[in-house]
């Protein structure tokens, strides 16, 4: 039985895994989706359907899926549904609301303060114990995020720091607001739902296209549509969404979260190397930099946590 406990946590180890790797190239595609459908409406299709999928799916797997999901923790649907949901439209609305593909770029790497800041979380939410050490990785991480807010020649200041947040502040915002849920989201699905063998993810993708689908009808935006966008959609909605944020989910929920949470320090790294050529984008120094900052710091942050 201990063997078989042992086996069902390192594979879901594995698909939290599968889900880092997925990630890598959600901002690449989703902001070249957004320039040619426009963020509220890349939002409404990618979420829909992918939620659709992923109750298909689970629903051939088990017929009884629904009745299961809506006996999970009310803490769980409600609570982690509203951070995952919140999650969700931040990023996508964030890297719509980006006035260049590089600006996309940077707030893909405030986006990824979000390992540091699970593993951060984790201590309050899940009584897991800390070092002295978890202060300086956590600094680095936002050291990182500061550089890749400043001037784009190097120019490390306060006032460009200031100017650049002022000239457009709104997906800045929007992305600290995506890193902060998404930890909070990991961790609390953790301590409220690890002994459930379902998740809701389809319920919270669905909820998630449904509002979008809302906000549409009150703002007009105008698409453009191809083979590209059509295979970039099909790209997004199975991928780095139905598996992608099920895969993380059942992590989170089953799997060693201190190793998945600690190796997704890579995904910022992993997404400016696949944006900047998917979107022939000339990363520099400052992004490179940034982005190594916050994976070092999300690294020390990791080993600054020993798991209750």
């Amino acid at each position: 039985m201990i063997e078989k406990k042992k086996g069902e946590k390192d594979n879901n180890t594995v698909l939290g895994i599968l889900a880092i790797l997925f990630w890598g190239s959600t901002v690449a595609f989703s902001r070249s989706l957004t320039e040619q459908l426009g963020p509220i409406t890349t939002g409404v299709l990618i979420f829909i359907f992918s939620g659709l999928l992923s109750l298909l799916f689970l629903l051939i797997q088990s017929p009884k899926y629904l009745i299961k999901m809506f006996k999970l923790p009310a803490n769980y649907l409600w609570g982690c549904g509203s951070l995952f949901v919140l999650y969700m439209l931040s990023l996508y609305l964030a890297i719509g609301l980006a006035l260049s593909r590089q600006q996309a770029i940077e707030i893909s790497i405030i986006n990824y303060l979000w390992p540091g800041l699970t593993l951060l979380f984790s201590v309050p939410v899940l009584k897991n114990r800390a070092r002295f050490t978890i202060i300086p990785g956590i600094i680095i991480g936002f050291a990182g995020v500061y550089i890749a807010m400043n001037s784009p020649h190097g120019d490390a200041s306060i006032h460009h720091f200031s100017e650049n947040i002022n000239n457009n502040i709104i997906p800045y915002a929007l992305a600290f607001v995506a890193a902060i849920s998404w930890a909070l989201y990991s961790t609390l699905s953790r301590k409220w739902a690890s002994q459930n063998e379902e998740g809701a993810v389809p319920l919270f993708l669905l909820i998630t296209g449904i509002i979008l689908l809302v906000v549409m009808v009150f703002f007009k935006e105008y698409s453009f549509w191809n083979s590209r966008v059509v295979l970039e959609l099909i790209y997004m909605v199975i991928f780095p969404t139905f598996l992608a944020y099920s895969f993380w989910d059942r992590a989170m929920r089953k799997g060693n979260i201190i190793l998945v949470a600690s190796l997704s320090y890579l995904t910022p790294i992993l997404s400016v190397f696949i944006s900047s050529i998917y979107l022939k984008t000339n990363v520099g120094f400052r992004l490179w930099f940034a982005s190594f900052l916050v994976v070092i710091g999300a690294l020390i942050s990791k080993y600054s946590i020993t798991e209750s």
